[in-house]
């Protein structure tokens, strides 16, 4: 298996591009011979029935599941370095009553410094400066187990993007999100990608929103089925074959 930075195939532009990627968990194909390019500022959404392999895909392209194949990147001035991978978890549970703040878990994650000491103030302009990006600066106070799903995803969106990273990974970034919050986070994400170039590679179960919001939609049972721009893919038979439904509706 191979991680490495790329030279070649896409000019001056970025990418990650994967071949012939297989994985095998206790003699059983999880995954078997997908192929796919994400062009830098695309967003690809990953789609597919439980168990159809969309999670291992992602942890092949994390370093956190062996496979076979190739995962290249390449990248304007980066053709020496792995590709910086930003990366949001399905959602976590947190406990309501747990005193945490957000400015607590971001120190936990981004300082040596103990959290309990509290914040320096460049450290918390830091802080809001990043939570800016994804409109939560006014989150910077609140325990993290009383924020609402829309909330906490803009939490672990803005611990994603600093720093700034080559491909953004999000793993059903819209579960427990209500469709005025899933509105708002789809286009928060759209801007970002737009303003910084950035790759998004994230699977979902929404498909509502797909044909606004994504580039390609890729349709994954154990390989790739079908891969294509949302119409293509939401009005195909291998869809409704997967899904018992056809342009993403019951």
């Amino acid at each position: 298996m191979k991680l490495f930075s790329h030279g070649g195939g896409c000019g001056d532009s970025c990418c990650l591009r994967v071949q012939n990627l297989s994985v095998c968990i206790g003699g059983d194909n999880i995954l078997k011979d997908v192929n796919l390019h994400v062009h830098c500022g695309e967003m690809v959404a990953l789609i597919g029935p439980n168990g159809a392999g969309k999670s291992t895909f992602l942890k092949a392209i994390l370093g956190q599941r062996e496979y076979d194949g190739i995962i290249a990147f390449s990248a304007p001035g980066e053709r020496s370095r792995k590709p910086r991978i930003g990366y949001v978890p399905q959602s976590p549970a947190f406990d309501p009553s747990d005193p945490i703040s957000v400015a607590d878990l971001f120190a936990c994650c981004q300082s040596r410094r103990p959290a309990f000491l509290g914040l320096s103030k460049a450290a918390r302009k830091d802080i809001l400066e990043t939570l800016d990006m994804v409109h939560g600066a006014d989150l910077i106070d609140k325990r993290v187990g009383t924020l609402s799903g829309g909330e906490l995803q803009r939490v672990l969106l803005a611990l994603a993007l600093e720093p700034m990273p080559n491909i953004l990974i999000l793993d059903e970034p819209l579960s427990g999100v209500d469709v005025e919050g899933m509105q708002s986070l789809m286009d928060m994400l759209d801007e970002i990608r737009k303003t910084c170039d950035l790759s998004i590679l994230m699977t979902t179960h929404d498909f509502s929103m797909l044909p606004r919001y994504a580039d390609q939609v890729v349709l994954i049972d154990h390989g790739i089925k079908i891969k294509g721009s949302p119409e293509t893919v939401l009005n195909s038979e291998e869809f409704r074959t997967a899904f018992h439904m056809k342009g993403g509706k019951a």
